[in-house]
């Protein structure tokens, strides 16, 4: 089996002042990851790795950077799977850990369990040695400024992000920009890593589809890995990554159709958007998103093609 990976640096309303940074950590991110993969290394730690670069990079909503809640906190969740035995990691409500992928997959590896959330969560990650930074450490400057404009525009009375209406059908499913990646390496096992700091001006507490298996992150051997991102109460609402896997099994129909299939009846049906990244048991990759923007990349050869914008392929080498 040729290894392939793909990564997704979240779709929403980027500004074109964000792109190049989301484009070169996009790209960042897929050479660490493919790397592994190419050296033999497994699909699992292809995409642990190439989520961590992304958790590092302020240009994402993850780690440091992520979107703050009406407390001005950044609480990050993730999910991590692997498709041959179905197993997989799920943490919420995590706060001051720069990479709740990888307490994710401590959950996975370490414990009977498949989802940990809240000071339980940050126990464990203190019991597996995560580092626990200081108070406000994932916070950013671009962070406080979002969740400001966030603030002054519930002062005007407009509507909330948590009740999808025709009055904000244009914003609604572009603030979360959560970041994945979906890989199959040579033994032909798929995994699939999802990070996020969730939406901005999101009530504390308040979980999203990133750590929910069949929403934000699946993964099976038999069928594919799907990662998706965007608008999460809707995604949670329309189960969007087990659905696209389903349109790949029972429907016969390719990767490709299959996400955008999905994703155009989901934003149909519920107004929110998403966008998401697939790769079936046989290689193909489905990359699709009905936001304003999904940065996206992986590898061909000895390309990397990649993309921001609607119906945008890029290349370049390696």
């Amino acid at each position: 089996m040729q290894p392939i990976l793909i990564v997704q640096g979240g779709a929403g309303d980027i500004t074109d002042s964000r792109v190049p940074g989301k484009l070169t950590g996009i790209k960042n991110s897929i050479r660490i990851g493919i790397k592994i993969l190419e050296n033999g290394g497994s699909a699992l730690d292809a995409v642990e790795q190439a989520v961590r670069s992304m958790e590092l990079d302020e240009n994402f909503n993850t780690g440091y950077g992520a979107c703050l809640n009406t407390d001005g906190v950044a609480e990050v969740e993730a999910s991590i799977m692997e498709g041959k035995n179905l197993k997989a990691g799920c943490v919420t409500l995590l706060h001051d850990i720069m990479h709740p992928i990888s307490v994710a997959r401590k959950v996975m590896e370490k414990t009977n369990h498949t989802f940990i959330g809240g000071e339980q969560a940050m126990n464990f990650a203190r019991s597996q040695n995560f580092e626990v930074l200081p108070q406000g450490s994932l916070v950013t400057e671009n962070a406080k400024l979002a969740l400001e404009e966030f603030k002054e525009s519930q002062a005007k009375g407009l509507d909330t992000i948590f009740s999808p209406t025709e009055l904000d059908k244009k914003s609604v499913g572009e603030l979360g920009e959560t970041v994945g990646a979906v890989a199959i390496d040579v033994n032909g096992n798929i995994a699939v890593a999802t990070s996020t700091g969730g939406i901005t001006g999101k009530i504390p507490g308040r979980i999203g589809d990133t750590p929910i298996l069949g929403c934000g992150t699946y993964a099976d051997n038999e069928i594919g890995g799907v990662s998706t991102t965007g608008h999460g109460e809707t995604i949670m609402r329309y189960n969007l990554a087990q659905r696209i896997l389903q349109g790949i099994a029972l429907k016969g129909v390719s990767s490709q159709k299959a996400t955008e299939d999905t994703i155009k009846e989901m934003t149909q049906r519920l107004i929110g958007t998403a966008g998401a990244i697939t790769i079936d048991k046989k290689g193909d990759v489905g990359i699709y998103f009905s936001s304003k923007r999904m940065a996206w990349a992986y590898t061909q050869g000895n390309q990397l093609i990649y993309g921001i914008n609607p119906g945008e392929i890029l290349k370049e080498d390696l």
